[in-house]
């Protein structure tokens, strides 16, 4: 005999299981009109999931009142107790009652200010759903009146009373989900959560730089940022010093679109995504779209599946981004979700492609404060391929292009190396050093003392020694000129002889009708074949050779799903990365000084030419106390 489990039963209630309440049958449930109390609980359920969503709400309320200070205080990770002080501007004693009511709010009173919201709360709903799955209780203060407070239990609003306290309001959330034990399984350990809360905290901090923030968890003061005017001073503070001395600032403004923040070198990418806050409006989201631009940016200087690190904000005209896409608010939609797309990808190519004499200083080391931001009017480096020729939207201003070397150039970077004997008669390796002071020469990389292993470039700086792996950085000199050469040229787009066609998805062909200018500025020429089939007659002729059917159903995806494609310059890069690399000088040649120093000025001069087209470094710097260090020098 078997025992019935939990999904086991009779053969009749599991028909009925399936059937369902709705099925046909002599009485069906009639429809009815639900509760208040339950239909606040069904929207804690989208709105509260967790104490950390309800923190969020809390902070969100207390941002958007003007306060200049905040205080957070957890009990068991929030799940006995999540508390909210602020000095903002307060509730009036008889505003009390409706801030708990549903849909209530004093952030809009139409469509029209639903559009232009700038704050970060709108929908009304988040303390009525809070007070009907927990015990609510706010006591706020308002300039020139009483203090007063009301509670709620259970859905149920208590009569408001005198209360004594200062300016502003605080919040109290306990108890979240007790008495709904299905509800409340489905939270994790204090600790979790408590770490889910202290990261909201963060995120609020990262965004409003001007607000004091301080954290409380169980009597204990976990985390205290002063307010600051430097919003970068404000990144650092919050991500640690660790994150600042390996990020670049990020300063970039097309029309009315900016983008700030703080992105790491490609060396500091790690395993996991750690650090990738992305912030619309000063409102933290998770959207694809964006990160997908940022990941576009770091395509080939991140080694293997290195995430990348990053803390951006975007700020844009608000009637341009719809926040009202999901009651948690962590989600928004853009008008012109390409031009947002391609200003953020080139806003952190830019911050990542300064060469290095263009920099203040090339130590790999050095905090991000030190690298000197491209100006906002400059052309944003790594326009290149076809995203560079895509018209802005029409709100954002026209940009200057990068120019681009003539084709030309492209053979002298692709012409074979001379070869060891060639070099041993031009010029013998091992010679007395520059007359010129390296010191005085100023050049970030210093001059080239010497060749080890017919591997690496030493070079003599002002700080120390320098180490070049010659292969890594040739390579990357050679790729950035070979890019630059195609884009010169532009794609030009090859007609196929045979046109190739393949049954389209429903979403492949929605891709291709509402995205045929972007198709068309690619260089490919995608048409309809039927109504359930495409034809693919052109495409860019560098691509020609390539598998033309699972490019276009790349790129109609790629399209489909962040509405811009980056899939043929990838391509592209890829093709022009393995020809840099057969065309970049090889370890086990022996380069005379001259060509040492010539390799070491073309880097300083080069684009992203700290790390090769794999993403591993291509240079390294030992300063002279790291030496003395060595050989115990000064002790």
């Amino acid at each position: 005999m078997h025992s019935e489990g939990p999904w086991q039963g009779s053969r009749e209630g599991l028909e009925r299981a399936a059937a369902g309440p709705y099925s046909a049958g002599p009485d069906p449930a009639p429809i009815r009109a639900l509760p208040d109390t339950l239909i606040s609980q069904i929207a804690a359920g989208e709105v509260v999931e967790r104490p950390a969503s309800a923190l969020r709400e809390l902070l969100d309320n207390a941002l958007d009142s003007g306060a200049a200070r905040i205080t957070v205080r957890l009990q068991q990770g929030g799940l006995e107790l999540v508390a909210v002080e602020d000095d903002g501007c307060g509730i009036a004693a008889d505003e009390l009652p409706l801030a708990l009511a549903r849909h209530a709010t004093s952030k809009i009173a139409s469509l029209h200010d639903l559009e232009q919201a700038r704050s970060l709360g709108f929908r009304g709903e988040a303390l009525a759903s809070m007070a009907a799955v927990a015990e609510l209780e706010i006591v706020s203060r308002r300039a020139g009146a009483a203090a007063a407070t009301v509670r709620a239990v259970g859905g149920r609003v208590q009569p408001v009373a005198p209360a004594a306290a200062g300016f502003g309001t605080s919040v109290s959330l306990r108890r979240l989900f007790h008495d709904i034990p299905a509800r409340r399984s489905f939270l994790k350990s204090a600790s979790t959560e408590g770490g889910w809360c202290v990261e909201m905290v963060r995120r609020a901090a990262l965004a409003h730089p001007r607000v004091a923030f301080a954290l409380w968890q169980d009597g204990r003061q976990s985390l205290r940022v002063d307010a600051t005017e430097d919003p970068l001073q404000r990144l650092a503070d919050v991500l640690g010093r660790s994150f600042r001395a390996d990020a670049l600032p990020v300063e970039f403004a097309i029309g009315p679109l900016r983008v700030h923040g703080l992105v790491c070198r490609p060396t500091a990418a790690r395993a996991r995504a750690e650090v990738q806050q992305l912030y619309v409006n000063r409102r933290w989201v998770r959207d694809r779209m964006l990160a997908h631009a940022v990941r576009a940016a770091y395509a080939d200087v991140l080694h293997g599946n290195l995430q990348p690190q990053y803390a951006l904000l975007l700020e844009l005209p608000p009637e341009r981004v719809d926040v009202n896409v999901h009651p948690a608010k962590s989600e928004v939609r853009f008008r012109e979700s390409q031009a947002v797309h391609q200003a953020l990808r080139h806003a952190v190519q830019q911050a990542l492609a300064p060469a290095l004499g263009a920099r203040e200083t090339g130590l790999p080391d050095t905090v991000a404060g030190d690298v000197a931001a491209a100006p906002a009017s400059a052309a944003p480096p790594g326009m290149a391929g076809v995203a560079a020729r895509r018209p802005p939207a029409p709100w954002l201003r026209d940009e200057p292009r990068q120019d681009a070397l003539p084709l030309g150039s492209l053979m002298r970077a692709y012409a074979p190396t001379p070869s060891p004997a060639q070099l041993d008669a031009r010029e013998p390796a091992a010679q007395a050093l520059p007359t010129a002071d390296p010191q005085s020469a100023e050049f970030p990389l210093g001059h080239a003392i010497a060749q080890l292993h017919d591997i690496y470039i030493l070079a003599q700086n002002r700080h120390g020694l320098v180490v070049v792996d010659m292969h890594a950085a040739h390579e990357r000199i050679v790729y950035e000129r070979l890019k630059q050469a195609f884009d010169a040229q532009g794609l030009a787009a090859q007609p196929l002889l045979i046109p190739a066609g393949f049954a389209a998805t429903d979403a492949e062909m929605g891709a291709a009708e509402d995205h045929a200018e972007d198709i068309a500025r690619l260089g490919l020429d995608i048409a309809p074949g039927g109504p359930s089939s495409l034809v693919v007659r052109a495409v860019p002729a560098l691509l020609a050779r390539g598998d033309v059917v699972r490019l276009a159903r790349e790129v109609l995806a790629e399209l489909g799903e962040v509405g811009a494609s980056q899939r043929l310059q990838r391509r592209r890069d890829t093709l022009l990365a393995t020809m840099a690399c057969h065309g970049a000088v090889r370890a086990g040649r022996r380069l005379s000084l001259g060509e040492m120093d010539a390799v070491l000025r073309d880097m300083e001069a080069t684009e992203r030419s700290d790390q090769c087209n794999h993403g591993r470094p291509t240079w390294r710097q030992i300063s002279l106390s790291e030496l003395d260090a060595l050989f115990l020098r000064g002790r």
